[in-house]
């Protein structure tokens, strides 16, 4: 019995601990109602059990004070005790349950001892039983009080027992065995567990399903949010999903939802405006670099042509219109890439033939080494040439781009590597998927607080990485080259540190969009 209750006691821990640990609220509810049901039941189930086991313990003690000695005072005779209906001095069985057993001790030692059999056994039958030291001993500490006991006799197994004063100076002990107490407690215990799991598994069943039904609103919420993460809030116009559906405001989940709702408003109402200042001010470079570029190209001819001037000009004169010519291109410069930067932004589709990267390379590099002879120029290209789908003029500018910035950011004597090859696509499906172009340079690095904007517009490096001569750019550089590969569909990185610059461009290659 013990056993038992003790088995209905660890069903609950052993059921927790076999149950997977659950992740998403909804198993969360779900589990805890379930736990709250088992521990109920479990509770449920050993409230009964004891009060059952008590009860029917309490029944077996009245039977033995109902009984008192009449069976082992029958034994005092010495007597092997027989199975006689008429009750004679071979023990006195008349009216005693089946299974009752008597006792008799003199000087703390068993000297009869008998157990009534079953209604069906035969009248010749020997009553009497062997008990092992070990019972004889538990028998004998048994005080001869009168009141019920338990013992655990090896040969009948559970009884109560309740020991008395006999007659001859002797102690008589009447017993009544508990196994049909523990059949009972066990049947129970059976039923029980029988039970309460067909309750926990339709309740959990059920409760799942209550579950889920109370939890549409947040998962349509949840939802609506997955969908808007996954859109591109950086830049341009954006679209939000339709706003969540709003059960009873009164609920939590309700309140919730109205909430969600109204971010995503004022989330789409600072989107739209800015998206709105964006466009006003991308249409306002690309208006005013396009105005700039005429009076710019004015100021530069009229420059030239007062150089080329055959009379007498005096030196202060010529050094003062070189600068403005000078500085005049550079300007040009500058509002063609601030044009060209608006022209991407506002998304104008770029040409889209093959473009040999490899001939791209070639010449940007033979460009560099005339412009930058004090640095050492290196390639390292594919046997094969590589060919991406692009604008051949834009492509042309981002290697310019990458080797003048590799070349005005470092001293002479730098070594600068150009290199191209192909990689293959995630899982190998197609090789040579991606082409990938690399610029790498051993200068003094680009300082870790530029490096994340390095890519971001009128971005510059401190003097470390300026040209020597005191011409700084205008930090448009980088920026154009990351527009033109993005408008490929590309990317390009950085990697740096004292001794080891690389800037990454990753390209698809034709057939590969």
């Amino acid at each position: 019995m013990a056993g038992g209750l003790a088995a209905v006691v660890a069903w609950p821990g052993r059921l927790l601990a076999r149950l997977p640990r659950p992740r998403t609220l909804r198993a969360r509810l779900t589990a805890g109602l379930v736990v709250l049901l088992a521990v109920s039941c479990a509770a449920v189930g050993v409230a009964a059990v004891v009060e059952l086991d008590g009860f029917l313990t309490s029944r077996v003690d009245q039977q033995l004070r109902d009984v008192g000695a009449r069976f082992p005072a029958s034994l005092e005779h010495g007597t092997a005790p027989r199975n006689d209906n008429d009750g004679d001095e071979h023990g006195d069985t008349r009216r005693q349950a089946s299974g009752t057993l008597g006792v008799r001790l003199l000087d703390g030692k068993v000297t009869n001892a008998a157990v009534v059999p079953g209604a069906d056994a035969d009248y010749s039958t020997d009553l009497t039983v062997r008990l092992t030291g070990h019972d004889q001993a538990a028998l004998a500490a048994i005080p001869a009080d009168g009141r019920p006991r338990t013992v655990e006799l090896s040969a009948l197994h559970g009884y109560r027992v309740a020991a008395s004063h006999g007659l001859d100076g002797d102690v008589l002990i009447t017993g009544l065995p508990l196994e049909p107490v523990e059949a009972t407690v066990h049947r129970l215990e059976l039923v029980a567990v029988v039970v309460f799991g067909m309750a926990l598994a339709i309740t959990g069943v059920a409760g799942a399903l209550w579950v889920r039904w109370s939890l549409r609103p947040l998962s349509r919420v949840a939802a609506t949010a997955t969908r808007v993460s996954e859109l591109r809030l950086a830049s341009g116009e954006v679209a939000l999903p339709p706003r969540a559906p709003e059960p009873d405001p009164r609920s939590e989940v309700g309140r919730l939802a109205a909430a969600f709702n109204r971010m995503l408003h004022h989330v789409e109402d600072a989107l739209t405006k800015r998206h709105a200042s964006e466009e006003r001010l991308r249409s306002f470079a690309a208006d005013a670099s396009h105005e700039l570029r005429t009076p710019v190209a004015s100021l530069r001819g009229h420059a030239e042509l007062a150089l080329l001037h055959p009379g007498p000009v005096p030196p202060e004169v010529t050094r003062a219109l070189e600068r403005i010519a000078a500085e005049s291109a550079r300007m040009g410069e500058m509002v063609d890439e601030m044009l060209l930067l608006a022209r991407l932004d506002a998304g104008r589709p770029l040409e889209q033939r093959p473009v040999d990267l490899t001939r791209l390379v070639l010449d940007a590099v033979t460009d560099a080494r005339a412009a930058g002879p004090g640095h050492r120029w290196t390639m390292e290209l594919p046997e094969e040439p590589v060919t991406v789908t692009g604008d051949a003029h834009r492509l042309q500018q981002v290697l310019a781009n990458l080797l003048a910035n590799a070349r005005l950011h470092t001293p002479e004597g730098t070594k600068v590597t150009v290199s191209l090859e192909t990689e293959r696509e995630r899982g190998g499906e197609r090789a040579g998927a991606t082409a990938v172009l690399k610029v790498h340079d051993d200068g003094p690095g680009v300082p870790a607080e530029v490096q994340p904007g390095v890519f971001e517009r009128f971005t510059r490096a401190d003097r470390r990485r300026t040209d020597p001569s005191g011409g700084a750019g205008a930090g448009l550089g980088l920026s154009i080259v990351a527009a033109v590969i993005e408008a490929h569909g590309g990317g390009v990185t950085l990697e740096s540190r004292p001794g080891a610059t690389t800037f990454t461009v990753r390209l698809p290659r034709c057939g590969a969009r």
